[in-house]
Parts: structure tokens; C-alpha cells; sequence
């Protein structure tokens, strides 16, 4: 079993910025793609961004230029650096990742979420 722990949400006032974490722990024998999500409550879930095993990103357009996703390999975790945030970035964001035990089958993973509020 994999387990993911989210960290550094908080509260913060707009044009601020904040740093998320994602830990990923226990089987794993390799991570392909790292993602972060996010969810306000009564909507759907929102992709926000997505790092790659060989650091390749994607964004979604409403952050790009704003946010930088990152990953330490070493570490199994991955990074969210959010900068000049703003009243619409609040949620609560989740990490999602692709991991494997062994050279078998690739599962996927998801973390409790941590809240990210940001005041106007």
C-alpha cells in the first residue's frame, strides 16, 4: 500500500504565496507522474498541474505562470511552489500519483488534501 500526505496549506492573503507538499510512503518501487488537483466544495475536481519522470509539466491555464510543480525523486515527493495567489485559487488541494510495487501493474494514488485559502 502507498500512502500520501499532503502539507503546506494554510491561509494567505492574495498576491501571497505558499509551498505544498505531497510524500508519498510505503511499496513503491518507482513513480511515473506526479499530479496536483484541487476541489472547491459543489464543483468538480480541477486538474491544476502534472510533473512527468523525466520532469516534463503541464498546467492548467488558470495557473500557468503563477505555479511550479517539482519533484525530488530521492524523497518520493513533490512540490506545488504557488505564487501571487489569488481568491480564486482557494481549495482544497490533493495530490495524485501513478506508482508501482514492482514491474507489475502501475496504480494510482490519492492524498487526503490540504486547504489552501486565499483572502481578498
Amino acid at each position: 500500500q502507498v500512502q500520501l500526505v499532503e502539507s503546506g496549506g494554510g491561509l494567505v492573503q492574495a498576491g501571497g504565496s505558499l509551498r505544498l507538499s505531497c510524500a508519498a510512503s510505503g511499496n513503491i518501487f518507482e513513480i511515473a507522474a506526479m499530479r496536483w488537483f484541487r476541489q472547491v466544495p459543489g464543483k468538480q475536481r480541477e486538474f491544476v498541474a502534472n510533473i512527468t519522470n523525466d520532469d516534463t509539466t503541464a498546467y492548467a491555464g488558470s495557473v500557468k505562470g503563477r505555479f511550479t510543480i517539482s519533484r525530488d525523486n530521492a524523497k518520493n515527493t513533490m512540490y506545488l511552489q504557488m505564487n501571487r495567489l489569488k481568491p480564486e485559487d482557494t481549495a482544497v488541494y490533493q495530490c495524485n500519483i501513478d506508482s508501482r510495487r514492482d514491474w507489475g501493474n502501475w496504480r494510482s494514488y490519492w492524498g487526503q488534501g490540504t486547504q489552501v485559502t486565499v483572502s481578498s
